[in-house]
């Protein structure tokens, strides 16, 4: 073997095993970020799902912008289980679970009284469970290469450090308005 092709080995081989410990590391922090101090909490959540960006804003002015990915059927409002889209409308935060499948995750308080009606009136489950969330866990290493493609069941995601800082910055009760 030449001298060359031994430097691209070992140096492919040190890539590899920085990497791992990486990873190593990012499964087996706190996942649970403090919470920010009041003064820079978000009062508001705007998502624009045509442009795929989530906006953290606090007195109308935008403090954070970030590229999401949506429910796999993203055109159009959620009108029941299983259809893959992501719900229009205004909601709030209506809670946190800090042991995700999903790194970490903010649920929606989808569906609302009109949309369980809707569902009613057709006979169909609303559905539910529509979070902000991070990347399913161990596969934090797609970083924003999953704003790719939408590929959620209906629920907003975007990196794990991204959903650490929204966790940080928007409390429960926060609303939430999800714009076409």
């Amino acid at each position: 073997m030449s001298i060359y092709f031994k430097v691209i080995t070992i140096t492919f081989f040190i890539i590899i095993l920085i990497a791992s410990i990486f990873m190593l590391h990012n499964t087996y922090t706190n996942k649970t970020p403090l919470m920010a101090e009041p003064y820079n909490q978000a009062d508001k959540i705007v998502v624009k799902k045509g442009e795929r960006k989530l906006l953290l804003l606090k007195n109308g002015k935008i403090i954070r912008k970030y590229k999401i990915a949506l429910g796999f059927n993203p055109n159009g409002d959620k009108k029941q289980e299983g259809d893959g889209k992501t719900p229009e409308g205004i909601y709030y935060i209506s809670g946190r679970n800090p042991k995700s499948k999903f790194h970490l995750s903010l649920r929606i308080s989808y569906p609302s009284e009109q949309d369980k009606k809707e569902a009613e009136l057709k006979n169909v489950s609303p559905g539910g469970d529509i979070m902000i969330h991070g990347l399913p866990n161990k596969k934090s290493f797609l970083g924003t290469a999953h704003t790719l493609v939408d590929w959620t069941a209906g629920c907003i995601a975007v990196t794990n450090t991204e959903i650490e800082e929204i966790w940080s910055l928007v409390e429960n009760g926060t609303e939430i308005e999800i714009l076409p």
